[in-house]
């Protein structure tokens, strides 16, 4: 079976949400945007023991009672394969046909103003809808099917295993005699105990106060004795975990949120592999990285996203979280987006880290995990673009990253990967890429195309589907005297009308012609030597490009304040300023 769509009207914040899901869902925005209610919905839909809580007034949008709240979320069921879909089918039996690909469970509540609260209905079924009835205490058959398992982002080690210890722990059938023994065992020491603490000099000192004492009140020829009474009269109610560290034989309480967080998560996996059985396990998680440490997140993401590491436990997952680590090996997942226009909408796109990328699915995620947290992004080539970059816009704008913009580089993944989830999540990006150019394979003598007119090119066709080959904005030709940055910025020169309308419309910059001879332009000959200590502007190029990374890191060092401010206005760096809504 597989999640499709979920739908949410009047509850909350939300006033009429519809938007596509899967099997594992990643939800992410603002604070105070709906992740937790979105969570919530869920909840109330899918938990029993949510519903029990009833709904109010204020769950009501707006307070809007005169509207009944609607949670429905629609559930692809043509898999017949699939133990889960066979599950639902089986349970619908009567609600829904042989054919029906699709099975749709919802929530009604209507506010009974008498009573304070919403009443609430249940239905499900596939191409109609039929109501299922409540039994005593609330229960719906659907409670019977899904099994809710909700970890609040400070969740209790403690009190989990507290409650759920009789579940966790099963005495065995081949060890029943042994477990009879040592209950034998247990007693006899109890015995032991209840003796050696009765013998303590204080309880001897009390026994015999007590007795004279208590013959003042009434004169019988009775004495009052003092004895232990300690039982265990649940063996499992003090059980907790230690940690035994290899090559220390001592055991020591387990300590610290994170470890205690890690242990509760593999906890919350054993029990859902209990249920797999009999119901569906639907995980609800809420901002998991709290109190964790970054490398603990990048341990969770693998257990949460890594089918061979859970077990197949987490097969349908809903999770709200802020932090890009967690994110880290994420793969085959869903990611909403919700933001707020003039109310609350969400947008979502299906993730699956590209066949090529696999093996390197890290470093695609390491970026693109950042970057679905921002309002505006922009891409760049690589690392050295980033370092010049960040340092500018931080002098410009010390808080440019808490308003939401972020630098990203595609570090050889290419523009179009991160194009397509930005898009699709309503995130705004501008791209910044070289006016290079690349010899012809075996081209004698050598020719040259102009690779950065090429890559615009493709990248207008990839973002406007209504650009054909026939519409393509920059003209292409082969040349032998191409080579020189002369010519390039010359070439650049000659269609910059067609460029800057480019960047209006697209936010694609083409640079005049690379990041460092576009530096140099820039900062002019005089500043450019003192900055890299050429004695040429084509030397410190030639410097730049030889240690690209490391002498860029070395050049915004020293840049000055007025420096970063001539770059941020000039012509070749204006994409700076379209990331931040401004225009040259």
């Amino acid at each position: 079976m597989k999640f499709k769509t979920i739908t949410i009207k009047n509850f909350r914040n939300f006033a009429d949400l519809t938007v596509n899901i899967g099997n594992k869902n990643v939800f992410f925005g603002m604070n105070d945007i709906g992740k937790t209610n979105f969570l919530y919905a869920m909840r109330y839909l899918f938990d029993r023991d949510m519903r029990k809580r009833d709904l109010i007034d204020s769950d009501f949008h707006k307070r809007n009672v005169d509207e009944k709240i609607e949670i429905s979320v629609s559930i692809d069921i043509t898999d017949t394969a699939s133990p889960d879909t066979q599950k639902l089918r089986a349970r619908l039996k009567g609600a829904i046909g042989s054919t029906d690909s699709e099975a749709v469970i919802l929530l009604k509540a209507v506010y009974n103003r008498l009573d304070k609260r919403a009443d609430i209905t249940m239905w499900w079924g596939g191409g109609r809808l039929v109501e299922v009835k409540a039994s005593v205490g609330g229960f719906f058959e659907v409670d019977t099917l899904f099994n809710v398992i909700y970890i609040n982002s400070y969740v209790d080690l403690n009190e989990l295993f507290k409650k759920n210890i009789h579940s966790l722990i099963k005495n065995e059938e081949a060890g029943a005699e042994q477990d009879k023994a040592s209950e034998r065992n247990i007693k006899t020491k109890v015995d032991e105990i209840n003796e050696e603490i009765s013998r303590l000099s204080g309880v001897r000192s009390f026994q015999d106060k007590l007795t004279p004492s208590y013959r003042k009140m009434r004169d019988e020829n009775v004495s009052i004795s003092i004895r232990s009474n300690f039982a265990i009269n649940q063996l499992y109610s003090n059980i907790v975990p230690f940690i035994h560290q290899e090559g220390d034989d001592n055991e020591y309480p387990t300590s610290g949120e994170g470890r205690k967080k890690l242990l509760a998560y593999s906890v919350y996996n054993i029990l859902s592999a209990e249920a797999a059985d009999k119901k569906i396990n639907i995980f609800l998680i809420e901002e998991p990285e709290t109190n964790l440490h970054r490398s603990m997140q990048a341990a969770l993401s693998h257990f949460l996203f890594d089918t061979d590491a859970n077990d197949n436990t987490l097969n349908y997952l809903f999770i709200s979280t802020h932090s890009p680590f967690v994110l880290s090996e994420m793969d085959d997942v869903t990611l909403v987006r919700l933001y707020n226009t003039d109310k609350i909408v969400a947008t979502s796109e299906c993730y699956t880290v590209p066949r090529e990328w696999k093996s390197a699915k890290k470093k695609l995620n390491r970026e693109l995990s950042w970057a679905i947290f921002a309002d505006t992004v922009l891409l760049v080539e690589g690392e050295s673009e980033c370092i010049l970059f960040e340092r500018v816009l931080s002098e410009i704008d010390p808080y440019y990253e808490s308003k939401g913009i972020y630098v990203l580089s595609v570090e050889g993944i290419g523009f179009k990967p991160y194009i397509n989830i930005l898009s699709a999540l309503k995130i705004k990006f501008v791209i910044k890429t070289d006016n290079d150019i690349m010899q012809v394979p075996s081209s004698r003598p050598p020719q040259y195309r102009q690779a950065g007119f090429s890559r615009i090119n493709g990248l207008v066709k990839h973002i406007d589907i209504a650009v054909t080959t026939d519409t393509i904005p920059l003209n292409l030709f082969l040349t032998k005297n191409d080579k020189k940055p002369s010519k390039r910025r010359e070439h650049y020169d000659s269609n910059k009308a067609a460029l800057d309308d480019l960047r209006r419309r697209y936010g694609l910059y083409l640079s005049h012609c690379d990041l460092e001879e576009d530096l140099g332009e820039c900062l002019r000959k005089t500043r450019f030597c003192e900055l890299l200590g050429g004695s040429t502007t084509t030397a410190c190029v030639k410097l730049l490009k030889s240690k690209k990374q490391h002498k860029m890191v070395e050049l915004v060092d020293r840049l000055s304040e007025k420096d970063c401010k001539k770059i941020y206005n000039h012509y070749n760096f204006a994409c700076l300023k379209a990331v931040r809504n401004e225009t040259l």
